[in-house]
């Protein structure tokens, strides 16, 4: 039988077992419960999702009058007004199910379990297994859908979900992120009110640069960081999606959220199994952090690549120098970085091309050979330039991408996105075009520019893989005439494999997911790389919002920070040097600037800043965030912090945003300190005199119910606290 997968995680070759005749599946994690409804021969139905509940408190929930009672994934046919999760045109041109439960088992894998309901139409041989998987080791539960048939023609899906959740109707409101290249990230928080949300993305490439597949639902009203029940979800897909909030006459949300149907009909042949991807839930009583704080968690440990691997402190080489790419001048940047202490050096776009070499953006993608005469040395004499200045050497690559004025385009026209009888609608320069990834040798293509570059070069450590424009010019002339319809979704189905075959052969490269800044940032495409680009904004005051939102579902080890020029290359604006680290130290700390531009002073406090960001970087890259006072909220100033595990160690951040005189500043109240340790403060990245409290050994009940007065008297102003414990 033919699988087709959508899915990243799919646990294969497992012994399971069929479970007990029984109506009630209780599945959970260590503090969070789903409680579904599953009679054999009936429907499955959702009565409860939250906090974690044993079998009798299942029972009385069911009993008692006090379950959601909803259909699990509602699919349209004999109930036709609700939204549906799944939506179908048989060969016969009917367009009904009628499903029913005839089977379910659980298996246990290494660091979940999985609930597998299968679903059969009463009428045509058409099957959908419901996969529910609990981890072990965060509060995350994935939910997905894997659909097949045996009909003699293939079925149509018209619209497909991952899955569903009904949520109570009462003062809901709702979290999630918009924005635009340079503005990604921002925070919209809004009640969730009678009629349609919908959520939702068409770039075809990229899918986080606008709109994101993510969402938090505050059930106790107005969302609060640290308090009130919330449940987020986040869909694992890179390409198009749809998330729909529908609330109609009833006392319910109803939440769906899955790959984008529209222009994206999708023909499922017999035998063929078509795999939704991961939707996952997770729930906390304390507030927007707490499910923060779970996502983050699962990311690390299961869903970002070699998310509890250190991340190393970098310099960048594109705001530096943009596309003046040369030996000497990659030399000195090197070794400017090794002196402040860092530890990898990327050398970004400009550095390839022959026939037309890349003096800007309007050529040569594709051809990824060493333009010689910027390069005499190629990448073998860059990296020995690193290794003699004793760090590690990346290289920026955009391989999913073309211009018309490549080699690569002129010898393979067929490899593009396009319609044979229009004419090209170009991206960036004016030249940029999309490959058809749903095609098998773009796949070998694009594998083998990273093969060729590691095998020629083996000690490449990290590669910033970039994808600068959106899909237009929608066809393929690899896809069937009457599979056009599948573009979206093949081609990130190709790019997954290729992915794959990357990471078997190179699982030790360090990849960046950089899309025109943060238009990659999601759990669709993290599986495969180990950090994104936030954003190609690196204004300091912006970042604190931009930062502030995407922490909401994405862990500091994931995002890329980077300390830029003053005045800031993308907004104009001139702000402090310490202010910059002190933004750039709450994520991957890096630079992103020409250090010969520096004076004396500012690289010996670079220098001490990054010396200070190695001593705190395991708490920042993998303890517990707690954000503290939102810049949303207006009040002059923005706070977070981390804690490790074991409440030990913790870092602190404060950053004024706005600047009057008489300013009031809020007292800063810490959080997820033990209250019954004592810590010494030690502020870092001191400029003039350090605080009074420096040095100071305060309780964490002190710190956390009473707070800190905090001077912050200048424009910019920002502090960095270091917490340890001396018990």
């Amino acid at each position: 039988m033919k699988r087709f997968y959508l899915s990243l995680f799919m646990c294969l070759g497992l012994s399971g077992s069929l479970m007990a005749q029984t109506n009630e599946v209780l599945i959970s994690t260590e503090n969070t419960s789903l409680l579904l409804d599953a009679p054999m021969g009936g429907v499955p139905k959702i009565m409860y999702y939250g906090a974690r509940i044993n079998e009798n408190e299942a029972k009385q929930i069911e009993e008692n009058g006090l379950s959601y009672g909803k259909e699990a994934y509602p699919v349209f046919g004999i109930n036709c007004v609700t939204e549906p999760a799944l939506m179908v045109s048989h060969a016969d041109g009917n367009m009904s199910l009628d499903m029913e439960i005839t089977g379910i088992k659980e298996e246990k894998t290494n660091d979940a379990t999985l609930y597998t309901i299968t679903l059969k139409d009463k009428v045509y041989p058409f099957t959908v297994d419901l996969v529910y998987k609990a981890y072990d080791n965060s509060d995350v539960i994935e939910l997905w859908s894997e659909i097949a048939h045996q009909e003699k023609k293939s079925v149509t899906l018209k619209q497909y979900a991952s899955g569903y959740m009904p949520i109570r109707r009462g003062d809901v409101w709702m979290s999630h992120l918009h924005g635009d290249w340079a503005a990604e990230g921002e925070v919209t928080t809004e009640p969730v009110t009678p009629g349609m949300k919908i959520i939702k993305n068409k770039d075809g490439a990229r899918n986080s640069h606008t709109d994101h597949a993510e969402i938090m639902f505050s059930l106790d009203g107005r969302p609060q960081e640290n308090s009130g029940q919330v449940i987020g979800a986040a869909l694992c897909w890179n390409g198009n999606y749809k998330l729909r909030v529908d609330t109609d006459n009833n006392r319910y949300h109803h939440f769906f959220a899955g790959i984008n149907e529209e222009a994206s009909d999708y023909k499922l042949e017999p035998k063929e199994i078509f795999v939704t991807p991961e939707l996952a839930f997770t729930y906390s009583p304390e507030g927007l952090s707490g499910v923060s704080r779970n996502f983050h968690k699962w990311a690390r440990n299961s869903k970002l690549y070699a998310g509890t691997k250190q991340r190393d402190i970098l310099l960048n080489s594109w705001e530096g120098v943009y596309f003046d790419i040369n030996e000497a001048g990659m030399d000195q940047m090197m070794e400017d970085i090794a002196s402040m202490g860092g530890e990898l050096f990327v050398m970004d776009d400009g550095w390839f091309g022959d026939k037309y070499p890349r003096k800007n953006d309007s050529s040569s993608l594709g051809d990824w050979m060493v333009d010689t005469e910027k390069l005499p040395n190629g990448v073998p004499g860059l990296v020995k330039t690193a290794q003699k200045h004793g760090i590690k050497f990346g290289i920026w690559i955009e391989p999913e991408m073309t211009n018309t004025v490549s080699e690569l385009y002129e010898k393979y026209p067929d490899w593009i996105i396009s319609q044979s009888n229009r004419p090209l609608a170009p991206g960036r320069g004016g030249t940029q075009l999309v490959l058809d990834v749903s095609n098998p040798k773009v796949q070998d293509f694009i594998f083998k520019v990273v093969d060729d570059l590691m095998t020629e070069n083996p000690e490449i450590d990290y590669i910033k893989w970039d994808a600068n424009m959106y899909i237009a010019n929608y066809g393929s002339h690899y896809l069937t005439a009457d599979k056009q319809s599948h573009l979206y979704v093949d081609y990130h189905k190709g790019l997954m494999d290729v992915m794959k075959r990357i990471r078997l052969k190179y699982p030790d490269l360090v990849i960046q997911a950089c899309a025109s800044g943060g238009g990659r940032a999601n759990y669709g495409i993290l599986p495969y790389f180990d950090e994104f680009w936030v954003s190609d904004n690196t204004d300091a005051l912006q970042r604190v919002y931009m930062q502030w939102g995407t922490s909401y579902f994405f862990p500091a080890v994931a995002m890329g920070s980077h300390v830029s020029a003053t005045k800031n290359h993308q907004t104009g604006r001139i702000m402090p040097l310490k202010f910059r680290f002190d933004v750039a130290m709450s994520g991957r700390l890096g630079m992103e600037i020409q250090p010969k531009d520096m004076t004396a002073d500012e690289k010996e406090f670079a220098r001490k800043a990054i010396a200070s960001y190695k001593n705190i970087r395991p708490v920042v890259q993998q303890g517990d965030l707690y954000r503290l006072i939102s810049p949303y909220d207006k009040k002059g100033v923005a706070s977070l912090m981390y804690v490790s595990p074991d409440k030990d160690q913790a870092v602190f951040y404060a950053y004024k945003m706005e600047h009057f005189v008489n300013q009031v500043i809020p007292r800063f109240r810490m959080a997820g300190l033990n209250p019954d340790k004592q810590y010494r403060l030690t502020e870092l990245n001191v400029e003039g005199e350090p605080i009074d409290l420096n040095g100071k050994v305060i309780s964490g009940a002190v710190l956390m119910n009473e707070g800190i007065e905090l001077p912050l008297r200048t424009e910019y102003a920002s502090r960095v606290i270091e917490l340890n414990s001396i018990d």
